[in-house]
């Protein structure tokens, strides 16, 4: 089942994709499927037909792993006001 994660590329906005497993840190790239921006729509530096990108790891600076909708229905979810 593939993991949504939310990927912040140096210089960019970060961008929602789904990997198969979450990469090793020894891995020199990663490979994400589905990229698109956070509202759905398409990157403006990837081509529309492109369905995979492999980035370098050094052009990431983090992942953020999201919970899956099951997760999301069991997680108490507490926001500032």
């Amino acid at each position: 089942m593939p993991i949504t994660v939310l990927v912040h590329v140096s210089g960019e906005d970060p961008f929602l994709a789904e990997v198969e497993e979450l990469p090793e840190m020894t891995a020199q790239a990663v490979l994400f499927t589905n990229p698109r921006k956070r509202d759905g729509k398409p990157l403006h530096y990837v081509t529309d037909e492109a369905i995979s990108v492999i980035f370098p790891w050094h052009r990431i600076s983090f992942i953020e792993v999201m919970p899956s909708e099951e997760e999301r229905g069991e997680m108490d979810l507490f926001f500032r006001t």
